[in-house]
Parts: C-alpha cells; structure tokens; sequence
C-alpha cells in the first residue's frame, strides 16, 4: 500500500471524528424506565486492519504479552488460543477518546499488573484529557488516573516509544512522556498520583508540521521513550539509572544515575535525527537507539542505528546501510534476550518496494537483510510468506517486481523477540500483526515463515453497515481497507470489496427489493469515487464521477434497483439511471445533504442538510424542502427509511446545545414526531421482528434514562431495552447501526477502531430457523454460472418456494454430469460425495415462505465441458 493512500485514509479517518464526536452533556432529563437483555457480543471477523504501533512482552513472565493501537483500544495475548483478547471495551461514550493508546507497560514485578496511557488526540478534536490507566487482574478490569493533559494516540510520533515505564526494581514507580511541551511525569503510588518531574530539562521541540492550523502536525512531540538499565538497582530499590527520549534533534537522549533525581544530556550523542526507539541490553551494557529524520509514522526519508556504551560512554554507528542509500528511518528495535548479541530493527517508513527488517547477530557490528536483491528488479527473500488466515493482505493486487504481494509490511514501528524464546517475533503494521515462531531459520541458511498474528485483535473504524434481506448478512463500509461481504460472519473474508479499491468506504447501499444490486462509494486517490455490484457485492464494476467529485459522500439505491441519487464531496447531489454512466445534477437540494432512499417507492428518495429535510418524487431529478420543523440543526445525523413501509422514516442526530434525539415520520417526511423517551441518538437502523409483533424492531445508539447505550425497541420506540452493558461500549459508536432482518435480536454496531461488533440476545431467536422437516410442495430453481475462467467456473442458485406453505430447512440435491467439483460455497451448506451436491440451509435462510426465494453460490472446478445439472431435487420433491 502505498504511503499517499495510508495517510489519507488515517488523515479522513481522524477529520470523520469530529462531526459525530460527542462534546459536553447537557443536564439529564427526568429518568425513563429501561429494560435490559443479556446478550453475547463478537467481532465479525476482519483480523487486524489498522495501525499497531506497540507491542510489549513481560519480561518475567511467558507468553504474556500486550498490544496497542492507535484508536482501537488495547489487547492482551492468549497463548493457548494465539489469539489476542480486547481489553478496553468497557470504555463509554464520552470517553471515546480513551480508546486511542499511546502507550502500554507490563509490570515485570508482579505481571498480574498492567498500565496504559490513553487519549487519542492532543488538539480540539479530542475534547478531554489524557489518562493512565491501571490494572491489577491484567486488563480484565481497569481504574482511571486523569492527567492534567492530553496524550496522542492517534497522532504523529504515535510509533516511537514506549512513553511508559515501570521501574522494574521498584514496581510502584512508573514514568511517562507527554506530547504537547509538557514533560516528563512520574508516579509512586503504581500510577494513582502523577506528578511533573520538574528538573527534568527538556520538554521537547520537534513538530512534524508547524504550519498546520488544526494542531494535528504542528504539535510539540514531547518526551518519546523511557528506558530502565535494572542491572543499577535491586528489588525493591529504585533503579539508578533512567535513559529518555526526547523529539527534539540535538539533544534527543538524556540519563540519570541518581533514580531521577538529576538528569543529563547524553555526551556525544548523533545529531539531526530524532530517537525513535531506546532498546538498553543490559548484560551487554549497550543501550540500541533507532534513528528517523521524522517522527513517523507515514513520514521519514533518512535514519541512522546507533549503540551507547554505557560503561565507556562510547559511540558507535552501527547503522547497516550508508545514511546516503537511505530513504528512510528506523525505529523497530529489539534485542533478543536469550542471545543479548542479537539485534534487529526495521526500516519502517521504506514504503516502496517493501519494509525492511534487519538482523545482527554480534552487538550491530554486521547485519543480515529479510531481503534484497539478486539483480534489480528481483529480489531474494529469506522468508515465505502466509496470509491463508486473513487473504486480503494482498489487497487483491498484482504488483510489478521488486514489489510483491503480500508485502512484509509498512509502518513497523513495532518489532519485538519474545524475551523467553528466540524463535518468536512479532511485528505490527499499518494493517495488521506478522509474525514468526522459527526466526532462527534466518541465521542457518533456511528460510523463516511470516503470518498473521493477529487473530482477535480488530482494529477498523466503521462507516456504514447494511445487512440485505438476502445474501450475505452483513456488509460493510470501513476506513482504510475499503469493506466487506461477509457471508460467514465467524470467517475472514478472502477479500475486501475490489474494482476500484477504495482507500475508504463512506457509504454503502442496497436495492431492497433486489438485494443483488449494491452500490458503494468511497475516497480514492485516482479514479472513480463509486462502484456497483449486480451479485450482493461479490464481485464490483466502477462508475463513472459528475464532475468536479473529490470524496465518496454518501449514496442511495433505488427500492428495486432501477436508479441511484448520490451526493458526493466536490459536486452537488446527482442521479442516474441504470448504473451511474450519465449523472445529471438534482434540483432543490443543498450539496453535502445526506441521501437515503424509500425502501419501498422507487421513485421517491429522500434528504438532510443543515435541519432541512428534502424529498424526491422523481427519482432524484428534483427535491422539495419538507415543511418539517424541529430538526437538529446541524449535520450529525443519520437517517433510514423502514423497509417494507412507504414513507415510513426515523431520523436520529443532533447535538446536546440543541434538538437532540430521535424522530418518526410516517408521512415521506412532510412532518416528524420527536420521541419524547429518547434524550440523544446518533444511530437508527431496523431488523427481524419480535416473535408477535408486526413492526421491524428498532435500533439505536443512544442516551436513554440518563444511560449511554445500544438500545431495541420491539414497540415503535414507546419501550426500550438497553442490549449492551458497561463492559461492552466500545467508546464511539456513532456512525451506523443495523439489526439483522432474518435473525431476530441480532444487531451490528459500528465502533471507531473496534471493527464490526454484532450481538445475539439471550431472549431467544438468535440462531434462525435451523433444518426441519423436509419441503412438501412445489419448487423452481434457476442456475446460472456467473463467471468461468479456465479450470474454474462460479454459479449462483435462486431456489424458489412455488408451493403454498412455508419452509423450515431445505435441502437441494443436484448431480454433476461433467466431473465438476465442488470448492466453496457461500450462504449455503455445500458437500459433494461422488456427482452428486447436497446444499442446505445455513440458520439464518431455513425459512422460505410461499412466493419467496433464497439464493446461494458457489464456485467448482472443471474440465473439458460444464454442463449444467438436469435436475434438482429439494428431498424427495423434483424442482421445476
């Protein structure tokens, strides 16, 4: 991936939080009574997806090891299952900003401790302070000290690290490195208290943009890295000896000798580059330090590896290329603790062809390279790589040589040796956590193995979700990795959506009474802002832009399909017939006004901006402003229309100076009811249902009877129960939400760097209609192969119920006449024994009632011929 899309996509991601990031509460109205569910909350499974700048192993206890991210809260290792375990998901709505983690320490005296220090910006966008946060039962549950400032997890130098130490002779002593010009903190109490180390004498100087107005590149990166040398102390003495790095290039590194009671500038320390990293291998007595001309992550063109002598006092370069065949600068950097001589670090803004990752097996004296080259273009690697866990690492991409799919890497700011075992590494990326568990094979000739480590960690920041009536259940819209189909949502998909790659997803949506038709758009460097799918987002074709689009905006499809009105960054709102090949500009409608359209009139769409709501009832050729008053003045809103019921609209959004909450319209939108129940809302969206009921049940994120929360409401809103609880909340929650049309209870949540959160409930319903009795009646079934390429074909299958009774379970048997072979099958349980294919109901599709249809697919191999089956079977019943 290259850099332009990386920063682009962090810079939107960090620019979209600021029009749905809560600010100050206005006073609570009078209590309203809540119900409460128990349900079971899991990720649909991503794996990975964004930043991981740190990683940090327990250096006395094994395989006891953490990760941070950038906005995505922190995680935990667990061994058994090599899966990581969130671990900040309790924090609330007006916290948000606590999810962004700048920096983790294990305590190496007793493990069960742990600290983080959280806050996600240090300009206006984050409105709160910075805290630590403390832990004694290893982040199952967390106190809260508050600093008197902000911290950056999300910000520029977020890579260099870490900022947070605990003494390992003295666990009860921790220090911390804050950004913004102000210092170098220190608490004695194992981090309930915080206070300035006031001779400490240097705050810092380096910004990474001075000119930049909004405060994001032109703050101060402050102190960068603490460092303890535990061979100056013993147990339960204060360690003498503290190294700290400062983001400031002529005096980057300074030590005490005296526990932090004086402090001194490094003598004959390099100049002209900042300190990324200080890695001390005490037995050695070396301290490692990475050098970058940048404080990263995205930016870095020079770099320079150096080691202290820190008996001697001496210097050395021990840098493994030239400063002048540089592009780039180091930070990771670890040593390996059962062969202290054993160094590596990385080259971590060298983003094209690949990152770099280098090994020394003497002090830093030579150095060995992952790769290079044999003759340009072609290079060697001493490593294979396998993403077979989560295949869209390769982004779906084709690359010219001396790049290769999947890369290594980019943005590796974090590189650690497990302390206990040589032969394991880990790494983060800008989109996931590689890792290795034979790296000695890099020193015997043979070749080490690099795969994703990052199962259970789910880092993506979430736009849109749709879940269709039928196909897959769930798609999505995502920041930096574009979105997915998940058909299986306990699976990894094998790919984002492709064709064009969108660096970010803004909007995505679906043709209810054709969910086979899907549109998308979304931010890209060059090239088409949106794409269309004909087959529920399986495959995609690009659009083509009015003129004068610069973003993705938001868009919306027609009830069946046939039209779509999209209002994207740069153009006013335009529509289009068929598959947006000719757009013409919408009249009577404000550019920037977020679209939606009815759910059940294909004509009429419908749209919001600065309090005003808009209606079409001619396919979005023009708009008339509702009479409609009361509306949030503002634009955080997010607004759906009912599947199922013409002009049947609820609008959620506002701000707490001002209208605030939720509203229904059952009139197209001429006028809205405000829910008197419903003190603030954000989100709305509808599933399945309740067992008994004739109105979808609804969803939001909201604040009711004074509680932050994921609400349902099975009556039209009059009652509502809160479905999440205090441990799951997820900070921001903000951008979409949707319940499940064919699984009742079930509710998928967007999160800010937590991925796609869905929930069953314990109030039964959770799993769909498993198989029943055998289908009686009659059935057509249309096939059709969709793609065929040489040696492989794909084909999807519309099974109809043309009898008068419903289904509960099917199952469709069909025979191969040409040797075919079954490989994947999607919304369908496939398996192939001879000629012959058995494909039934997966929970959530059993049901099929008169008139309906359920579709699957699947794709085979073949030779020679492909002829099509003579005949289905649904059990004993021969299909038409």
């Amino acid at each position: 991936m290259r850099r332009t899309r990386i920063l682009t996509a962090v810079l939107a991601l960090a620019a979209g939080l600021l029009s749905g990031a809560p600010t100050a509460l206005a006073a609570d109205p009078p209590p309203v009574k809540i119900a409460a569910d128990t349900y079971t909350w899991k990720n649909a499974r991503i794996d990975g997806g964004g930043f991981v700048p740190g990683i940090v192993f327990n250096r006395t206890e094994k395989n006891l090891a953490y990760a941070r991210t950038d906005i995505g809260g922190a995680y935990r290792w667990q061994e058994a299952s090599k899966t990581w375990t969130p671990l900040l998901d309790s924090v609330g709505w007006d916290d948000w900003g606590h999810t962004g983690v700048v920096s983790i320490a294990s305590d190496s005296v007793d493990p069960n401790r742990v600290y983080a220090a959280v806050g996600t910006y240090t300009n206006s966008w984050d409105p709160k302070n910075g805290a630590v946060m403390r832990s004694s039962n290893r982040g199952a549950s967390w106190q809260k000290a508050n600093l008197p400032f902000k911290l950056g997890g999300n910000m520029p130098g977020r890579g260099m690290g870490e900022r947070l130490a605990v003494d390992p002779n003295r666990n009860s002593v921790l220090y911390l490195g804050a950004p913004s010009g102000k210092g170098l903190w220190r608490s004695t109490d194992s981090g309930v208290t915080w206070s300035q180390v006031a001779n400490f004498p240097n705050a810092g100087n380096y910004v990474a943009d001075p000119s930049d107005t909004s405060g994001y590149s032109s703050d101060n990166q402050g102190i960068v890295w603490v460092t303890f040398d535990e061979s100056t102390g013993t147990s339960g003495s204060a360690t003498k000896t503290i190294y700290v790095g400062v983001a400031d290039k002529d005096n980057a590194v300074y030590r005490s000798t005296d526990a932090g009671a004086t402090w001194q500038r490094l003598a004959g320390q390099p100049t002209g580059y900042l300190a990324h990293k200080g890695v001390l291998d005490a037995k050695n007595g070396y301290l490692y330090l990475a050098y970058s001309d940048k404080g990263g992550p995205y930016d870095g063109g020079k770099g320079q590896l150096w080691r202290y002598a820190t008996g001697t006092g001496a210097w050395t370069n021990i840098s493994p290329v030239a400063e002048a065949d540089t592009f780039y600068g180091f930070s990771g950097l670890t040593v390996d603790r059962q062969k202290p001589g054993t160094v590596m670090a990385t080259a971590y803004s060298a983003w094209w062809p690949d990152t770099q990752i280098f090994r020394s097996t003497n002090s830093g004296a030579t150095w060995t390279k992952a790769w290079d080259y044999t003759s340009y273009p072609n290079r060697e690697n001493r490593y294979t790589m396998d993403v077979s866990s989560a295949p869209w690492l390769t982004w779906g991409a084709n690359p010219q040589p001396p790049e290769q799919t999947p890369k290594l890497g980019w943005m590796t700011e974090a590189l650690e040796i497990d302390p206990f075992n040589s032969n394991r590494m880990m790494y983060g990326t800008g989109a996931t956590i590689y890792g290795t568990e034979n790296l000695g094979n890099w020193d015997n000739g043979g070749k080490f193995t690099v795969k994703p480590m990052v199962q259970g960690l789910e880092e993506t920041a979430v736009n849109d979700l749709a879940s269709p009536p039928s196909g897959a259940p769930l798609l999505s819209a995502l920041g930096d990795i574009g979105g997915f189909r998940h058909t299986d949502l306990t699976k990894v998909p094998s790919m984002m959506f492709t064709q064009p790659n969108f660096t970010t997803t803004t909007s995505l949506d679906f043709a209810e009474s054709n969910p086979n038709t899907v549109v998308r758009v979304g931010n890209l460097d060059s090239g088409p802002h949106i794409a269309f799918s004909t087959d529920n987002g399986a495959n995609w074709f690009a659009g083509t832009d009015p003129s004068g689009v610069s973003g993705g905006g938001t868009v919306a499809s027609a009830a069946d399909g046939s039209r779509f009105v999209w209002s994207p960054e740069g153009a006013g709102v335009h529509h289009t017939t068929g598959f947006g090949t000719s757009w013409q500009a919408s009249g009577g409608i404000p550019a920037g006004a977020i679209v939606e359209s009815d759910r059940v009139d294909p004509r009429t769409f419908y749209g919001f901006k600065s309090g005003k709501f808009y209606v079409s009832t001619d396919g979005g050729a023009t708009f008339k402003e509702s009479p409609a008053t009361g509306l949030p003045s503002g634009d955080s809103v997010r607004f759906k229309a009912l599947p199922g019921g013409k002009g049947d609209i609820w609008l959620a959004g506002g701000a707490p100076d001002g209208a605030y909450g939720l509203w229904h319209s059952t009139d197209g939108g001429t006028s809205f009811t405000k829910l008197p129940n419903v003190e603030q809302a954000d989100t709305v969206g509808f599933g399945k249902a309740a067992p008994g009921a004739s109105y979808q049940t609804l969803y939001t994120s909201a604040k009711i009877g004074g509680v932050r929360g994921i609400f349902r409401s099975t009556d039209k809103g009059a009652s509502w129960t809160r479905v999440n609880d205090d441990a799951h909340q997820w900070g921001w929650t903000g951008a979409a939400i949707t319940g499940d049309p064919r699984v009742y209870g079930r509710v998928y949540v967007s999160t800010n760097g937590r991925g796609v959160i869905y929930g069953d409930s314990s109030d039964g319903g959770t799993t769909g209609p498993g198989p029943g009795p055998t289908p009686t009646g009659a059935c057509k079934v249309t096939y059709k192969v969709t793609s065929q390429w040489s040696g492989g074909f794909q084909a999807d299958v519309q099974l109809t119920n043309t009898g008068t009774g419903p289904w509960n379970g099917w199952s469709l048997n069909w025979a191969f006449a040409d040797g075919q072979k079954l490989t994947q099958a999607w919304n369908a349980e496939a398996a192939q024994s001879g000629t012959t294919v058995t494909a039934k109901n997966v929970g959530w599709n059993g049901t099929v009632a008169a008139g309906a249809s359920v579709s699957f697919g699947f794709t085979a191999n073949w030779s020679g011929t492909n002829t099509k089956p003579a005949a289905f079977k649904l059990g004993d019943q021969s299909c038409s």
